[in-house]
């Protein structure tokens, strides 16, 4: 067994404290039976014995977890000279078998653990509660990446679209789904059991992915708004005293709020399939409508903002736009800017310039720096129009200075879309926001001092 402290010095990683006694024992007696659960041939005995570990896995707590999670990440691993063996075999020989045997060899045997800690009830949640714990301190424990990624790699398999079943949320479904939907609401928060029943009346419809293995949770879901035209501001949308429209006129379905429910499942996509879905569904029910399109915030922009206006020159002169940049965000924490119409018009004139800008040309690497960008224009939608105060809550005026985005879902162009964006990383925008990105203040020629 490789020696963690050192491993842990390598890695450059902070020492921490050694485990309790006791907390090192309840690891090791959890590990102990997950050695014995990977020898047992019975099917029977295999899962009483999958049960009895789950059992005694759930029985740790925040002291026991981390020595569990370290033996289990040098414990479990694949043979390196099994794999050198077979890596000659089929360089001395690719035929079929031999890649077979490559590959039993290199696969982490703590993939074929969690196949059989899945024999017993109730296991995959508590796989995927285990990767949710995993995920809150893997950027400070390297050494458990591989623990994570061969859950993640498995999920992907066991939560295909083949297996996900898609159920519509209304005020009929059970109090404790409900209840769930107020819990994992990420995007707009639902202010109660009257806020979430308007958002579950004739003119919205509600939609969520379930998994047969987790009946009474669900994974993903998505609000939907039908409307008349493209909403260009939420407020609207979740007012709970809004008059019910009659969705037989609407053309539009707005998206205006999605989200992932299990954190042990983040980087296994659902939302795509899940947009694609009801937008079918919606039109099979509604043939009137037309357009699909989200309403979605810009949760970086004033992050981005702040950053160019602190960037440093690398000559070290003063560059007059970013000092204009600095104004504008002086003037985004006055307490009345909205009031004043002289103010407002002039940010809505220089931000609405920066927003595309940041829209289409900020990047993280290739891709968008924006994250629901990312998520948007990977499913094919088009980026189409920007919407001045179209979120003026707390959190919409902090993250994006009040501002929100159309992105139009085209079903006829989504996989055209989804091609260029995979291959190219280019991004399908309407014109008027590349006529905007144009003008934005950081693009313009400084003007030269007299």
């Amino acid at each position: 067994m490789p020696d963690r402290s050192l491993l842990r010095r390598l890695l450059r990683l902070p020492e921490r404290p050694p485990a309790p006694r006791q907390a090192a024992r309840d690891a090791q007696k959890v590990i102990e039976l997950c050695q014995a659960l990977m020898s047992e041939r019975g099917e029977v005995s295999g899962a009483r014995l999958a049960a009895e570990t789950l059992n005694a896995y759930k029985t740790l707590d925040e002291v026991s977890l981390p020595p569990f999670f370290d033996l289990l990440a040098s414990v479990f691993v694949p043979d390196p000279k099994a794999i050198g063996r077979a890596a000659d075999d089929y360089l001395d020989s690719p035929i079929p078998a031999n890649l077979l045997a490559l590959q039993r060899a290199s696969e982490s045997p703590r993939q074929e653990l969690y196949r059989r800690l899945n024999m017993a009830p109730g296991g995959t949640a508590v796989l995927v509660d285990m990767r949710r714990w995993l995920q809150r301190d893997l950027h400070d424990t390297p050494q458990w990446v591989g623990i994570d990624a061969d859950l993640a790699h498995l999920f992907r398999s066991w939560f295909n679209r083949g297996f996900l079943l898609l159920e519509r949320i209304d005020w009929r479904t059970s109090a404790q789904i409900l209840e769930k939907l107020i819990k994992y609401e990420a995007v707009h928060e639902i202010q109660g059991w009257r806020d979430l029943r308007r958002r579950t009346q004739a003119d919205r419809r509600c939609y969520a992915f379930f998994h047969p293995a987790l009946p009474e949770e669900p994974l993903i879901f998505i609000e939907v708004a039908l409307t008349k035209g493209m909403s260009a501001t939420v407020q609207p949308l979740l007012d709970p005293d809004a008059p019910v429209f009659d969705a037989r006129d609407a053309d539009c379905a707005m998206f205006y709020s999605i989200t992932n429910c299990q954190e042990g499942l983040r980087g296994v996509s659902f939302g795509n399939l899940l947009i694609k879905q009801v937008a079918e569904d919606l039109g099979r029910e509604f043939p009137r409508l037309k357009t699909f399109a989200t309403l979605s915030p810009i949760p970086g922009f004033r992050t981005w903002l702040s950053a160019q206006a602190d960037r440093k020159e690398s000559n070290n002169d003063r560059d007059p736009r970013r000092e204009q940049l600095a104004t504008l965000l002086a003037m985004l924490d006055l307490p009345d800017w909205m009031a004043d119409k002289s103010v407002s018009a002039g940010l809505q004139r220089e931000l609405s310039r920066l927003c595309a800008q940041y829209l289409l040309q900020a990047k993280a690497r290739s891709e968008p720096l924006d994250s629901v960008a990312r998520f948007h224009l990977g499913n094919g939608a088009r980026l189409e129009r920007l919407n001045w105060l179209g979120d003026t809550s707390l959190s919409g005026l902090r993250r994006s200075a009040g501002m929100m985005v159309n992105y139009v879902y085209d079903l006829s162009d989504l996989e055209r879309n989804h091609e260029a964006y995979a291959r190219d990383h280019r991004i399908i925008a309407s014109r008027r926001f590349e006529l905007l990105a144009r003008e934005s203040l950081l693009l313009r020629e400084p003007e030269k001092s007299k």
